[in-house]
């Protein structure tokens, strides 16, 4: 299932508070996803790695109680106390069997020793494939008999608003417009350490904004993505330096025109960016009116993504002659 129709669907979920496993490749937004739900409802996330954790950290520490002369069970401090809110329990079916054992508790009963889950929150669980070479326990029928399980997709379009709401750098989304099966190259039966996932593209933004020198790049580039994917990246990159003035072309001082396909879907990406960046009327009528000279393709791919971003056009003269010259493409 997309991204886009998972956050749907578990939003829903979670106001009923039903368990849910998120599965899929390593790499690909499980936990990002579950964090954007819980921002977007404005409630509570709590992020439990269980594949590094010992029994006792989720049921808590023994001590005797001398009223009552009995063994209880301190409950850790980092479970919510009250509110509401989402219980994250990552790499669930990474962790070890005692430790899965403690999380059945909770899942099934919502308590675990004395520590009782409050009524407000609800649990989401993720994990990795077992033929995704990662560290696995096959999980208990009844463990996973309490949880509805979702396996998550990879797709280049909802990665790419996403990349534009967190604002990364323009050549790397342009570069994964241009080339969208480089948003995922993992090969589980590779022994190479590096590939390109979503999470390793966040990382060459992070690169790219670094003091990481030019002669370096290459080398620091190819540690996240891989060697190929590097390369190709850099030499994609380096079209950015054909392009127009955008913020020329949205401030109405016009911009040349380009056939280079490479180029074009540079322009498209940085032409969305800088938009959502700075948002008016003004702007928006300057860039609509651009496209209506852009290749077809390009003209449509920027104006979905803007859709996609939430810009609202229907009011614009300009989008009504868009519409009158692209209609045949929209049908």
């Amino acid at each position: 299932m997309r991204a886009t129709s998972l956050i749907t669907t578990i939003k829903s979920l979670v106001e009923q508070r039903v368990p849910t496993f998120l599965w899929g490749a390593p790499g690909i937004g499980k936990s990002s996803i579950v964090n954007q739900i819980a921002s977007d409802m404005n409630i509570g996330f709590i992020d439990l790695r269980l594949a590094l954790m010992d029994p006792t950290d989720l049921k808590g520490i023994p001590f005797y109680d001398k009223e009552s002369h009995t063994a209880l069970w301190a409950p850790p401090a980092f479970l919510p106390k009250g509110g509401e809110g989402i219980l994250f329990l990552d790499e669930l079916n990474s962790a070890p069997p005692s430790v899965q054992a403690s999380a059945y508790q909770l899942i099934l009963d919502r308590k675990v020793g004395e520590y009782e889950l409050p009524d407000g929150w609800a649990i989401v669980a993720a994990g990795n494939r077992e033929g995704d070479r990662g560290v696995t326990y096959r999980m208990p029928s009844p463990l996973a008999n309490r949880f509805v399980h979702f396996e998550m997709e990879v797709d280049a379009q909802d990665w790419r608003l996403w990349a534009y709401k967190k604002g990364l750098d323009e050549r790397v989304i342009s570069y994964i417009s241009y080339r969208s099966e480089h948003l995922f190259t993992f090969d589980p039966k590779s022994d190479i350490k590096s590939f390109a996932t979503p999470r390793s593209w966040e990382y060459v933004n992070k690169i790219l904004r670094s003091s990481v020198t030019k002669e370096l790049l290459l080398d620091t580039i190819s540690g996240a993505v891989g060697r190929d994917v590097a390369v190709s990246f850099l030499a994609f990159a380096k079209v950015a330096q054909k392009l127009p003035d955008i913020e020329a072309i949205l401030n109405g001082r016009g911009g040349e025109y380009s056939d280079e396909v490479d180029v074009l879907y540079a322009l498209s990406t940085g032409l969305v960016s800088g938009y959502l960046k700075n948002q008016n009327e003004e702007r928006l009528e300057n860039l609509l009116r651009y496209t209506l000279f852009l290749k077809s393709e390009f003209a449509v791919m920027v104006v979905q993504d803007l859709q996609r971003g939430g810009v609202r056009m229907e009011h614009s003269e300009a989008f009504k002659e868009w519409v009158k010259k692209f209609e045949y493409l929209l049908g």
